[in-house]
């Protein structure tokens, strides 16, 4: 029998379909083919998160509800998924399950399988927005808070009723933004509706591709927000590159790119840091916190395929401030120690 060495052929050997969906930096699907290639050590994992791939595999057979696998692998030193524990895992994938990952389990396989070592639990916020994806991609139909939610954004429910939303009503929308009104609705929405339903919708667009009249709104509304709402606005911006590196300027001209700015682009904005002018003005921003903070910030974004070599370009360009050559010799003492 052949001996089994990824999830893919795990999965494949025991005729499920499958899904994978990144849950480090943003929910966000996982192409088949690319993660066939990290899951055989061929590539990098391309969303690391403090050294780690932490995703969502989603298989069913046939007509059966879906199992869902929250799992957190270390990364070694190239972005690849650390051998020994992919290993250990499916290891223990086949001891507790055989070939047939969807077979009836007993409690006690239930538990083994809940509690290993390469688990973890998403977010409230990153849940809700990957519930509401999987029911979408899988063709069912929405939670039983979407139709209140619907009926909240489109003015159909008194304005003062919106603590009743419920966080994943608000991701079903979000994710289902192209049907009936929703899109206008949700854009009405950063007009008309309290911070605190904006800041939940921000928490749900920040992980979707949106559309460009969304993101025209959103940055307006940045531009416009006191400058602690600011942040949620540009975490929105996440999926437009363009508006995410005007919103990372604006920000810097005004001298209020701080700690949790920072840290937000990381985590979500990452992409406009391709930008070699926006990643000039990040580090520079960033060499303005202490030390430990910009080896913190520099570890995790260097990590990350797409950003890695002109990161590593950067750290002896010769046209950086002194501030920015400070921070960039405490970062290389501190690596050296």
């Amino acid at each position: 029998m052949t001996e089994i060495t990824t999830l893919s052929q795990f999965l494949t050997t025991a005729n499920t379909q499958f899904q994978i969906y990144d849950l480090g930096r943003r929910v966000q699907h996982i192409d088949m083919l690319a993660f066939h290639q990290i899951d055989s050590l061929l590539a990098p994992y391309p969303y690391p998160i403090q050294g780690h791939a932490q995703f969502a595999i989603v298989f069913w057979q046939q007509q059966q509800q879906p199992y869902i696998w929250f799992v957190k692998l270390p990364l070694d030193e190239q972005g690849l998924l650390s051998p020994a524990p992919r290993t250990q895992f499916i290891k223990m994938i086949l001891e507790a399950l055989g070939r047939d990952p969807t077979q009836a389990l007993s409690d006690e396989q239930q538990e083994q399988l809940a509690n290993h070592p390469f688990s973890f639990k998403p977010n409230q916020n990153k849940l809700a927005l990957f519930n509401a994806l999987v029911r979408l991609q899988l063709g069912q139909s929405a939670s039983s808070q979407y139709e209140f939610a619907a009926q909240y954004l489109s003015g159909q429910a008194p304005a003062d009723t919106w603590q009743q939303l419920g966080l994943q009503g608000l991701a079903d929308i979000c994710v289902r933004a192209h049907q009936f009104d929703h899109l206008d609705d949700i854009i009405n929405a950063f007009d008309q509706a309290p911070v605190e339903v904006q800041a939940a919708l921000c928490q749900c667009l920040e992980h979707i591709t949106i559309d460009k009249r969304l993101a025209e709104r959103l940055l307006q509304r940045l531009s416009q927000a006191e400058a602690d709402l600011k942040v949620m606005y540009l975490a929105a911006l996440a999926s437009d590159t363009q508006l995410s590196m005007a919103a990372i300027k604006q920000l810097n001209e005004q001298q209020l790119l701080n700690d949790n700015h920072l840290i937000t682009i990381a985590a979500r904005n990452w992409l406009a840091l391709k930008d070699d002018t926006t990643r000039k003005d990040y580090l520079e921003a960033l060499a303005k916190q202490p030390q430990h903070f910009f080896n913190q910030v520099f570890a995790d974004i260097v990590a990350i395929p797409s950003l890695r070599q002109g990161l590593l370009t950067d750290l002896r360009h010769p046209d950086r401030s002194i501030q920015l050559a400070t921070a960039i010799g405490g970062l290389f003492k501190a690596t050296s120690l």
